[in-house]
């Protein structure tokens, strides 16, 4: 393949990514998204591979990569649930990062490359050391947020003192350091000063996602995503191809858009997840603090008497949380829901933008379970009509249904905009326990007069309110 074949090639694929991420923000052209996407990536890894920048005893090697690379994602395709698909994200990141950093050394030693003059050299060594940077940042921050996210590291924000003075030392000691690389005499000693930057970069990445709450994870993971664009572009720098730069930015702008929708529906700032965010990991009891404690007794219901509050309504608003996810209940709601519409009840789903561990995590598992689109709706879209709504139902949500949110200033979601289910006639709230939620905030949701509490395994309890509107 020419080199002008290529460029045709290249532009052809950024075209249909831009169209990809256009399909992506919609659920009903999601489908055609991620088809565009595939499409745009095959024409790309193609022109590249087929390109003149490859000589013919590179082959062997790209085969053999795309070989185990294919086959650990067709691994991770049939083996990971659902449920796993925030930490699997986050994973993925991680390995962008990684590969920012892998090709920013080699590009570094590569001494087969020739500049002809020092200002091109000190440009590419600039590319490479802020490549190199973004990635390190990148692949550890990942690695911690895979860490949380799993369970595996706990969610409870890691607050050093000093740590903001930590943060800005290292800064420092990375700008000192990059000097020191562009003025290197040699490359043993331009290593040098490369590997400590790394070695800082990597230690920020640890502290800057330790610091963040469990709360805050879902700022987390677009977060990352967008350091993962910079780092592709980054990348594409230092290999100077334009694909990879255009691709890079197109995920960086995208996922900073996202962090900031993301902090908007959280009332949070991006600087302050950053400095610290809030959260225990949950299923811990809330922290006795400032914010006032919920009084009173929560009234239990049984699935039979949820099945005829739910046959008696006119109006239903479905809560999707986490716990369905956990509970893999998705496919039994859409049961209900076809149930409950065929007896003529109107029922709508209402979605928090950080409802589960990621963004847009529970609309992609109503849309496993066939979900319609259109009784799909966003917080904003739904919050209004929760007065006029009979039943709001939640099934394995806390946080984004805490009316602690808007009536406690003291507390620590004080602002967070929350879906409104209090204001229905009825609310039924299905959890295992009465545990607190991720932010580790306890609910004064489940203490009011016209709420109650189905406890239980989100999915068995749901078939027995199927097996009681069946009966």
């Amino acid at each position: 393949m020419t080199s002008s074949l290529a460029t045709v090639a290249y532009i052809g694929a950024t075209i249909l990514f831009i169209l990809s991420l256009g399909g992506l923000s919609n659920p009903e052209t999601a489908r055609r998204g991620n088809l565009f996407g595939i499409i745009g990536m095959t024409i790309a890894v193609l022109a590249t591979v087929l390109g003149p920048r490859v000589t013919p005893g590179g082959y062997a090697w790209i085969v053999g990569a795309l070989l185990v690379g294919g086959s650990v994602g067709l691994y991770a395709a049939k083996k990971v649930q659902m449920t796993q698909m925030p930490e699997l994200v986050a994973l993925m990141h991680s390995l962008v990062g990684l590969a920012a950093c892998l090709v920013g050394f080699a590009s570094y030693v590569d001494t087969s490359t020739v500049f002809p003059t020092e200002a091109e050299k000190a440009i590419h060594e600039v590319e490479v050391y802020i490549g190199i940077l973004i990635g390190a940042v990148t692949f550890s921050g990942s690695v911690i947020a895979f860490g949380k996210l799993s369970g595996r590291i706990g969610g409870k924000p890691l607050l050093l003192p000093g740590r903001h003075w930590i943060n800005l030392a290292g800064l420092l000691v990375v700008i000192w350091f990059g000097r020191v690389f562009l003025h290197a005499e040699g490359t043993a000693a331009g290593m040098t000063a490369l590997l400590v930057m790394t070695v800082i970069a990597l230690l920020f990445g640890i502290h800057m996602v330790m610091a963040i709450g469990g709360a805050d994870m879902p700022v987390v993971v677009s977060m990352l995503n967008s350091y993962s664009g910079w780092a592709a572009a980054a990348t594409g720098f230092m290999l100077s191809n334009d694909l990879l730069i255009v691709v890079g930015a197109l995920v960086g702008s995208s996922g900073a858009i996202l962090s900031y929708i993301m902090c908007r529906a959280m009332n949070r700032n991006f600087i302050s997840v950053i400095a610290g965010g809030f959260g225990t990991g949950g299923g811990a009891p809330a922290a006795a603090g400032g914010a006032a404690q919920p009084a009173g007794e929560v009234t239990a219901i049984s699935a039979a008497e949820t099945a005829e509050l739910l046959k008696e309504a006119k109006n239903v608003v479905i809560v999707p949380g986490y716990g369905m996810a956990v509970a893999q209940a998705q496919h039994v709601v859409n049961e209900i829901t076809k149930v409950l519409r065929a007896k003529g009840v109107n029922v709508r789903f209402g979605i928090h933008p950080v409802a589960g561990r990621m963004p847009g995590h529970m609309n992609v598992l109503l849309a496993e379970a066939k979900v319609p689109y259109d009784i799909v709706l966003e917080m904003d879209e739904i919050n209004a009509d929760f007065p006029d709504t009979d039943v709001a139902m939640v099934i394995g949500a806390n946080d984004i249904v805490n009316p602690a949110a808007q009536e406690d200033p003291a507390s620590p979601i004080a602002g967070m905009p929350v879906l409104e289910v209090w204001k229905a006639r009825n609310s039924i709230v299905m959890k295992r326990s009465m545990a607190s939620g991720y932010a580790g905030v306890d609910n004064p949701l489940f203490y009011k007069e016209n709420n109650r509490m189905l406890f239980g395994d989100a999915k068995k309890m749901l078939d027995e309110v199927l097996a009681a509107l069946n009966g």
